[in-house]
């Protein structure tokens, strides 16, 4: 190539044409812990973390926030925070939850999810992991 056409101007050029900001498929994920431990270890499943996802899932779909553009409700393995446990996280944000009962996954779907509003109650402190 020629100094008056060096190899990154392909490049930048194409990127000039593309938008500058791309939509995600999905505005929000929000992955539960499902991680089962069979040596006998604490673990999310064995504090109520299925149960949660399965009303999450549920509410969402209620509330007609599932699907493209809106929220998708993940199953995960270990997410390595079984000390704060049953976890959850939401995406993009990086928000970690934790969360006792059906309410707290309500209060998650209804502030978080439906209004981008954090739940500052459930959140996960920083330095809680394994």
């Amino acid at each position: 190539m020629s100094e008056n056409n060096p190899p990154h101007s392909a490049m930048a050029n194409l990127a000039q044409s593309e938008p500058t900001v791309a939509k995600s498929y999905y505005e929000r994920h929000i992955f539960f812990c499902l991680n089962e431990r069979k040596n006998g270890e604490g673990c999310c499943v064995l504090q109520g973390a299925q149960a949660a996802f399965d009303h999450c899932k549920s509410r969402v779909k209620a509330l007609g926030l599932s699907g493209p553009g809106q929220v998708r409700v993940n199953k995960a393995g270990c997410l390595d925070r079984c000390a704060g446990g049953p976890v959850a996280v939401v995406y993009p944000e990086g928000t970690w939850y934790s969360f006792v009962d059906n309410s707290d996954i309500d209060e998650i779907v209804d502030s978080h999810l439906k209004n981008g509003q954090v739940v500052a109650r459930l959140r996960m402190p920083p330095d809680v992991g394994r």
